[in-house]
């Protein structure tokens, strides 16, 4: 496949062989959340947003995995680096337990392992003075992790803050802080302490103009629900606060930066500390390694996943507790092709230029989506490649989607009435006009009014 000339093309979808593919999958699974019925073909040709399917289809995948496939797929600016490693097994070990590397010395390692990982996420972080890393599995162990080393750093702490509209993962404890979809929560059993506020999506309001109700009576419910506020917390109580610097599965909404300056003035006047979400929104997703940076905000604590191909809980040395096992994980960090993974799309990003790609390509994307949305688009937003677009119902929204996919074009919903379009970080000029043209198509097709009731 050659991705300089290649163009979605295909049947209706899903072909034959999807369909029997799904039905021997479903056949054993348990039901859970598949956006499409899209079987993509390993042993076929795809390269950076261009995949085969199962029935030979070519598709244009805006979706990079939710982010989890930064550069889309079969990309040589990482693959090739893979490809001269001869695998081994096991390929993963119990990383907390035991160690690797690949060579006499770490200066003179033939490929990074999960030490450079580390030292690659601190130099990344270190603006934020942070120099210690914790390796797990998934997006949801990372939150889990930076929840465990705050409690000890505060012990003994009473609350966490959460706020409205947000997704931290999908274990117990990351379920307490979830506050999107019912259907992710409704009768699991929560951690105790947590306090909710909300989350200012209006990101041109400022303190006067907010509605969303997180400023209110002249200050913030954030202040005024502490103690010295004439609120019922103690901020000496409190382990964490955490947000999504940019709100994902929620609707891949953006804050004010009055609302961003108030969370930045309160965690810093009470030195509560601020554990940021990073795990869909950070790794040069939004032109910037981390969203955060965008921002005035001064993280205490990273979680990072996804584009990282591992867990990572990036913090200050002096948050993490100095009590070996307090913190544990079978695999983590010893995943020896995640770890490798990780360093080298770190490596691409750099390498590159692909902070700077992602911010110009996304500023063409949106320019093409404005001037071309139509009527019932209500709003188009985004950092980089972290891109929305918000429709006047849901119905519209998810013909879209299915417009969109039968011209060849993966996209996702987020939140009620939104799409989300996550590009790789270094696509091309021509890629972001072909998606774009694909997608204003499928907004077209959908007609003046949605066919869905």
């Amino acid at each position: 496949m050659n991705r300089d000339t290649a163009e979605p093309h295909g049947d209706a979808l899903p072909g034959p062989n999807a369909q029997r593919w799904i039905e021997f999958h479903q056949s054993h699974s348990a039901p859970s959340e598949y956006s499409h019925e899209f079987v993509w073909d390993v042993t076929r040709e795809a390269d950076g947003p261009f995949v085969t399917d199962v029935d030979g289809n070519v598709l244009l995948d805006f979706t990079c995995h939710i982010g989890a496939a930064p550069l889309g797929y079969n990309n040589e600016k990482v693959l090739s680096k893979v490809r001269e490693f001869d695998l081994v097994e096991p390929m993963k070990i119990a990383g907390q337990d035991m160690y690797f590397g690949s060579g006499p010395n770490p200066a003179e390692a033939e490929f990074p392992g999960s030490s450079h990982l580390m030292d690659r996420l601190t130099d990344v972080s270190s603006h934020y003075g942070m120099d210690t890393v914790f390796l797990s599995n998934s997006g949801a162990e990372a939150m889990e992790n930076a929840m465990k080393i705050t409690h000890d750093h505060r012990a003994p702490a009473k609350y966490g803050v959460a706020f409205a509209g947000s997704f931290h993962g999908r274990t117990l404890g990351t379920l307490s802080l979830t506050k999107s979809k019912d259907v992710y929560t409704r009768r699991y059993p929560e951690i105790s302490g947590i306090e909710t506020v909300p989350f200012c999506a209006d990101r041109g309001c400022d303190a006067a103009s907010c509605d969303c109700g997180f400023f209110a009576g002249g200050g913030s419910q954030l202040r005024d629900m502490l103690a010295p506020e004439g609120g019922h917390v103690d901020p000496s109580e409190i382990a964490f606060l955490t947000l999504e610097p940019i709100q994902g599965v929620g609707g891949y909404r953006f804050p004010s930066e009055a609302f961003m300056d108030e969370v930045a003035a309160v965690t810093d006047a009470y030195d509560i500390p601020l554990v940021v979400d990073e795990i869909q929104s950070g790794i040069g997703r939004t032109g910037e390694m981390w969203a955060a940076d965008h921002y005035a905000i001064e993280p205490d604590v990273i979680a990072s996943a996804k584009a990282l191909r591992v867990g990572a809980t990036v913090s200050r040395s002096d948050l993490f507790p100095s009590e070996k096992n307090r913190l544990g994980s079978t695999f983590g960090g010893g995943d020896l092709l995640g770890s490798m993974m990780g360093a080298f799309t770190l490596e691409a990003i750099d390498e590159h230029d692909l902070l700077e790609n992602a911010t110009e390509r996304g500023r063409q994307a949106k320019e093409l989506l404005v001037d071309d949305a139509g009527d019932h688009v209500v709003d188009v937003r985004g950092k980089g490649l972290m891109l929305a677009v918000e429709f006047d119902t849901p119905d519209r929204r998810s013909d879209v989607v299915v417009e969109a996919l039968e011209r060849g074009l993966l996209t996702l919903g987020c939140g009620k009435k939104t799409i989300r379009l996550l590009p790789p970080l270094d696509s091309t000029e021509r890629e972001i006009d072909l998606g774009v043209s694909i997608f204003l198509d499928a907004v077209a097709a959908a007609g003046p009014t949605p066919t869905t009731a």
